[in-house]
């Protein structure tokens, strides 16, 4: 729609602009972003080569040159005999199509969504907690119980604090340094949503009272409550990813490696997402979307990219290419595919169609996403390998399915 009507972000009319950081994050197999990128490479990405054209020095990361990055992709797609580009606010959903509109969804269109799914179907404001590797966790220093022994009675890992690590906790939250993003992001906090540090600021116990509270909790250690908790909730079925309740927060990432790795048990702590707050505009995907990212009354209208509820370029990426791939299926009378768990993207569809609706966020990619391995090794760098090594073999088949 630009540069007919602007958003709070972009600075030009060039198609694939990046507003944010101008990484791809890594192209190592063994990270999760870089098994990504090579699923993608299997399934014939058109836009992971022009990134590659428009890289600049970044380790192994896939760094671009932001303005020849959208350049580049505006140029290839305005000579491509099969697009037409039209330059105007689109305020209804097609059908057949793609809404592929990211975070910053034009008001009508947000409008015209949620008549389609419902309002309590399309979120406004991202307020997100860390989410940890089960296996980079001290379960010697945590114990396993729901408050007052709801649910299976032990639903939740819990952290406890005594009273001088509590102070120290809150001290550190105190000083740590806070990310400012762009003036789109700087809205008033929404009182169920406040940053962890935020709520630390507001009094000594506000967290011991809130998301800290010990209350209905024992320790077994010690037989008594302790002075306070730090509760982590099972993120997949399979136990590999849990999530830092009540741990939505603006902190930098090195602040947050260093002040939540204070907490008992998460001295070395793996963060798989880091926690942020923000405005993002995204669609409840577990309540709203098929699992090949459609509407449920209508498989030809397919939602893509960071309006689904990923995170991140490649995650776009990705679940663009796939709604491409599945909308051209579709058309030609053919069932949509979707990849197994086995693979990272497999694993990202199976997370926005498997989540619980009532606590649903947005996810990026990471190795937690995958069905575990059978026999897997105690040495986690080989453990990574298989992992990579599984899933690529599992793209390939997959790539040939949707080919055939």
């Amino acid at each position: 729609m630009r540069p007919l009507h602007a958003t709070p972000a972009h600075q030009t009319d060039l198609l694939a602009e990046l507003v944010c950081s101008n990484s791809f994050k890594s192209l190592e197999s063994v990270n999760a972003h870089g098994l990504l990128k090579a699923e993608l490479g299997l399934l014939g990405s058109a836009l992971l080569p022009i990134a590659e054209e428009a890289r600049v020095p970044g380790g192994s990361a896939l760094v671009v040159d932001r303005a020849e990055f959208a350049r580049r992709t505006t140029e290839r797609v305005a000579v491509h005999p099969g697009i037409r580009v039209v330059r105007d606010e689109a305020t209804a959903l097609p059908s057949p199509g793609v809404v592929a509109t990211g975070p910053l969804t034009s008001d009508r269109l947000s409008a015209a969504i949620q008549a389609r799914l419902g309002t309590a179907n399309l979120a406004f404001y991202d307020a997100i907690a860390p989410i940890v590797a089960d296996d980079s966790l001290d379960h010697g220093r945590l114990f396993r119980a729901s408050r007052y022994g709801k649910g299976d009675g032990d639903d939740y890992l819990n952290a406890p604090l005594t009273g001088p690590g509590y102070e120290a906790f809150v001290d550190a939250l105190l000083a740590a340094d806070q990310h400012h993003g762009h003036d789109f992001d700087e809205a008033p906090y929404f009182e169920g949503c406040l940053p962890v540090e935020e709520m630390a600021r507001r009094g000594r116990d506000t967290l011991r009272f809130g998301p800290m509270k010990p209350v209905g909790l024992e320790d077994p250690a010690t037989g008594r409550q302790a002075y306070a908790v730090v509760q982590l909730r099972r993120e997949d079925r399979a136990g590999q990813m849990w999530n830092l309740v009540g741990f939505q927060t603006r902190l930098r990432i090195p602040e947050q490696q260093r002040v939540f790795r204070m907490i008992p048990g998460l001295g070395r702590a793996e963060f798989l997402r880091y926690g942020s707050v923000h405005r993002n505009a995204y669609v409840n995907a577990p309540a709203a979307l098929t699992p090949h990212l459609a509407l449920k009354d209508d498989a030809q209208v397919l939602f893509a990219g960071q309006l689904t509820g990923v995170e991140g370029y490649s995650e776009s990426l990705a679940t663009g290419l796939l709604a491409g791939l599945n909308l051209a299926r579709l058309l030609r009378g053919r069932p949509a595919l979707v990849p197994p768990p086995t693979t990272i993207l497999g694993g990202l569809l199976q997370y926005l169609q498997q989540a619980d609706p009532a606590h649903f966020q947005p996810m990026n990619a990471n190795l937690g996403l995958l069905t575990p391995l059978e026999r897997p090794p105690r040495d986690r760098t080989l453990r990574k390998a298989m992992l990579a090594e599984r899933a690529l073999a599992a793209m390939r088949e997959f790539a040939r399915e949707v080919d055939a």
